[in-house]
């Protein structure tokens, strides 16, 4: 049988026990004091980092958690999960809401509950396949800037002790869109330190995240379907644990205005076309490689139960947003890698003034307003924000690919 969890210990994040673990046990007394009795939102919830998350501050024995999240059935799934975890702290008032962070009915709650000591959103955008068209790209920044934007101004009515908005290593000098609305959401964020504590992580693949490409082949092998997987993308990789471990520490532990990443060095990278090797050995097959689409769908239709050969299809990465390597932080940010064991800070982030912010979501909206806007008119109002942003369009998008 198939054990994920080990799969990915072994052949993926290489470590049997989560590289966290020394920090949380380093500061156990300050997480229990901050946490435990606490009130705690999560917004994307269902998600695979924040279901993580959540099982992370629930060890310290919060006395309410509220979920937020658009994915029905993954708020059912996470309920049933905890519910049937042994030894699973959930608190009494335990409660999951299917709506947006944006839909008025969740500003009912917020003010009905008077806010929250914790708030944690993970609601966002977060595939580079996002970037489609115009219309897709227009509802990635909604959802990770605008309505993010409007979500903090929220806050500002009843501010959390501690606020933590996720990011990503794309962020980092970004060649994406969906890279450089979460750098414009890092630069959002830091200009509400003034109002409450504000802090984010930047980190690497989640392994078999949700609707990643590893967490697809699971899929495809379920449907005999091949394999497919790019063999010149180099990425980091952290377990599902670590990536709620990581949030938990930098909410709770992180000071004002910083950005958390983890400590993980260029030989702990590792192409997909590489763990696809290990996944398909791990299912006790041998790779049958192709280099063209439909002869894979062929041999794969017309494999028999038991076939010992598996198809997969590795190939150059040619989409746009691609990028071949990950950063966790650029030239010009100080970095602290002595403060945490498997952790560093970015500390002292420039702040940009709120009215620049503003400034820029409005040129944002103004675009967004015009029916017969381009992803062109986007990448420019982009790159008077973010001068360092370099996309570089290539016509292709994921979507377009197995």
């Amino acid at each position: 049988m198939f054990n994920l969890k080990q799969f990915i210990a072994d052949h993926v994040v290489c470590r049997s026990t989560s590289m966290f673990v020394a920090d949380i046990e380093a500061n156990k007394k300050e997480l229990q004091t901050e946490i435990e009795g606490k009130s705690v939102c999560v917004i994307g919830g269902a998600g695979s980092i924040g279901s993580s998350f959540i099982r992370a501050i629930l060890h310290f024995k919060p006395s309410k958690l509220i979920v937020i999240d658009l994915n029905e059935n993954g708020l059912v799934e996470l309920t049933r999960d905890l519910r049937s975890t042994y030894d699973m702290y959930v608190p009494i008032e335990y409660r999951t809401y299917t709506l947006n962070f944006a839909d008025p009915i969740f500003e009912r709650i917020f003010r009905e509950e008077k806010g929250f000591d914790i708030v944690a959103n993970f609601s966002a955008h977060k595939h580079v396949r996002s970037e489609k068209d115009r219309y897709s790209i227009q509802a990635l920044i909604e959802n990770n800037d605008i309505k993010a934007k409007k979500f903090l101004d929220l806050l500002t009515e009843y501010p959390p002790k501690h606020f933590f908005c996720v990011s990503t290593d794309k962020a980092a000098n970004p060649v994406n869109i969906m890279g450089a609305s979460k750098r414009i959401m890092e630069d959002m964020i830091m200009a509400y330190t003034s109002k409450f504590k504000v802090t984010t992580a930047r980190f690497a693949n989640v392994a078999f995240s949700n609707g990643s490409l590893p967490d697809g082949w699971i899929q495809r092998v379920m449907k005999k379907q091949p394999l497919a997987a790019p063999n010149d993308v180099k990425r980091y990789f952290v377990s599902p644990e670590e990536s709620g471990q990581i949030c938990l520490l930098a909410c709770i532990l992180g000071k004002n205005g910083e950005i958390f990443f983890p400590k993980l060095g260029e030989k702990q990278m590792l192409t997909f076309a590489s763990i696809c090797d290990e996944y398909v050995n791990t299912i006790g097959c041998e790779k049958k490689e192709f280099t063209a689409d439909d002869e894979a769908k062929k041999f794969a239709d017309e494999m028999i139960f038991g076939n010992i050969s598996y198809p997969v299809v590795y190939f150059k990465s040619d989409t746009t947003g691609e990028k071949a390597y990950e950063e966790f932080y650029v030239p010009g940010e100080k970095i602290n890698m002595e403060r945490f064991i498997s952790l560093g800070v970015i500390e002292e982030i420039k702040k940009r003034p709120m009215n620049e912010i503003n400034t820029f979501f409005d040129d944002l909206e103004m675009i967004f307003s015009k029916s017969d806007f381009t992803k062109e008119e986007i990448v420019e109002v982009i790159k008077s924000f973010i001068p360092t942003f370099k996309h570089e369009e290539k016509g292709r998008n994921l979507d377009q690919k197995m």
